[in-house]
Order: C-alpha cells, then sequence, then structure tokens
C-alpha cells in the first residue's frame, strides 16, 4: 500500500498505542547504488517479538514473513536509498486491547521512509542532564522498545531544546548515567570505552550491541559496562550517542563541559568509518548482520 492510499480506522488510533511495541530499523544503501542493506533486521524482530510476549500479544505471521513483507514494500516503493523502516504492533482495536491481559494476537503495520544518513559527517552535539528522571524496571520496563516510554523522552528533549541544546542525557533513580532521549551512551575515559549496563534502565539496543563488538573486534579498544556518575562525564575524553536513527552522534559538551580535543574524538571517528563500512555491505565478515534488497 502506497503512503496516500493507507485508511486507518479512529478506534485503531489512541488508546491502542499503550499497547503499542516497535522497532526502528535503518536500511543503508549501497555506494553503487545497486541495493539498499537492512540492518541486523532478525535481531529487531526478535526484540519486537520479546517487546509483544511482555504486552501479551503474539505475531500471527513469522519473522521470514514480516522479513518478506518488508523487502516487498520497498521494492514496491521503488526506492534503493537510506531508508528508516518501522514495524510496529499493537493491540486488536477497541477497549479490548488496551486491557486484556490474556495473549491476543498483534496487529502489525510496517512503514518506509527516506531518511538520509548523516555519516560521514554528523554534527558534534551540545547535550545537558535532564532535569527528567529515566523510567526503570519498575515503572515502565525502558527494555521493551514500547510506544508509551517514549513520553518520557520526549520531555527531555523539549527541556533539552527549549534550554538551547541539542539533546538531553537521563539520570536513573540512583542518580546514575543512563541514556539520551532515544540513544544509547558512550564515553571515552583514559582510553577505554565505557557505557551504562542494561541494568541501568537503558534499553536493550541492538546498535549498542553492534557498537561494542565493532569497537573490540575492529577499532581495538576495551569497552567497560559500569555505572557512571554525573560528573565523571565532565572529564571524559571523548562521548558519543549510539543509535538507529541517530547512528554514531559525538558529543561536543555536556552540562556546557566541552570535550577536550573536540569531537568527534579519534575512537568515535573510527568507529564511524568501520561502522558506515559494514552497514553499507563493504565488510564480508558482518555480511550476515545484513538483508540485501535489489530491484532487479
Amino acid at each position: 500500500m502506497l503512503w496516500d492510499d493507507a485508511k486507518v480506522h479512529v478506534t485503531g488510533i489512541g488508546w491502542p498505542a499503550l499497547t503499542a511495541v516497535f522497532e526502528g530499523v535503518r536500511a543503508y544503501k549501497a555506494r553503487d547504488g545497486r541495493a539498499t542493506y537492512l540492518f541486523r533486521y532478525d535481531a529487531h524482530l526478535a526484540r519486537l517479538w520479546r517487546s509483544m510476549r511482555f504486552m501479551h500479544l503474539f505475531s500471527r505471521w513469522s519473522v521470514e514473513e514480516l522479513t518478506e513483507a518488508t523487502r516487498g514494500l520497498i521494492e514496491a516503493n521503488g526506492v534503493i536509498d537510506d531508508l528508516y523502516v518501522m514495524p510496529l504492533a499493537y493491540g486488536m482495536s477497541g477497549n479490548r486491547g488496551v486491557t486484556a491481559m490474556d495473549a491476543q494476537p498483534a496487529d502489525i503495520y510496517i512503514t518506509t521512509r527516506v531518511v538520509p544518513s548523516k555519516f560521514p559527517d554528523p554534527k558534534p552535539e551540545a547535550v545537558a542532564v535532564s532535569s527528567w528522571t529515566r523510567i526503570n524496571d519498575n515503572i515502565m520496563p525502558p527494555r521493551i522498545k514500547a510506544v508509551a516510554n517514549y513520553l518520557n523522552s520526549r520531555f527531555a528533549q523539549s527541556e533539552a531544546r527549549r534550554g538551547g541544546y541539542d539533546s538531553g542525557v537521563f539520570l536513573n533513580t540512583q542518580g546514575k548515567v543512563t541514556e539520551g532521549g532515544g540513544e544509547c551512551f558512550f564515553m571515552v575515559r583514559d582510553g577505554v570505552v565505557v557505557t551504562p549496563p542494561t541494568t541501568a534502565g537503558i534499553l536493550e539496543s541492538i546498535t549498542r550491541a553492534s557498537v561494542i563488538e565493532l569497537l573490540q573486534a575492529e577499532v581495538g579498544v576495551k569497552v567497560v559496562e559500569r555505572e557512571i556518575d554525573r560528573t565523571e562525564t565532565y572529564f571524559a575524553e571523548e562521548m558519543f550517542f549510539a543509535g538507529t536513527m541517530h547512528e554514531i552522534g559525538p558529543i561536543r559538551s555536556i552540562d556546557g563541559f566541552e570535550v577536550p580535543g573536540g569531537a568527534p574524538g579519534p575512537i568515535t571517528r573510527k568507529l564511524m568509518q568501520v561502522f558506515e563500512r559494514v552497514v553499507r555491505g563493504e565488510e564480508a565478515k558482518y555480511a550476515s548482520w545484513l538483508t540485501k534488497i535489489t530491484l532487479d
């Protein structure tokens, strides 16, 4: 179905969104323009399954069927480009979809649109620690990718931009750094990359897991997952965000404290180069991370 032809009943929006879970997936155009590559689509759908299970939903379609549906959608649009693909699942329309706690089938839709990559030259961001606290596992579990969770992110991002910053950074209820408004947080201290653990109140991010693997295997730096204090970030040698929409986003300052040497730093810069080669299908050893789509 084309974007302009979509029709959704009024009862399919609003309250059913309380059960909605989704995935944001990037597809990257090969440099020769002949193909686009969905990045880690199997892993994204596996997380969608986990999120649905938590919401007492189940899919009537297999991973293979949804992958083929996505392939068909991109082919039908006839566009080989940098894309953003979003499969979204929600409880059946009507009040039952909101309140029922017995397992029920999910409605699933998939959309795609052109979203140009910021590689190879993303704009370094000025960020600020938010006055809003990150949701935690006993409030609204951030490890699942639920639409409702992003209201928390919206508050932080809105506050940051009204204050003249590009993005916000959350602390959790223990006062430790968690993540940005929609992306994972990394910093470099003494040449070691540090990132908060999944138990800090962050999304179980596929981009984060990929970045950790690439940093260790391709960039050649050690990565430590541990708690991070707010003031520790003021002394970081480098900082960056990582996420599907954000990709690898260098941070130039936090709470007005500039990163020494400017951003991106050498580790962040090398990671960006490696990451772009991988997602554009130029590193054979990571071919299993990619789903190739052509219009031939």
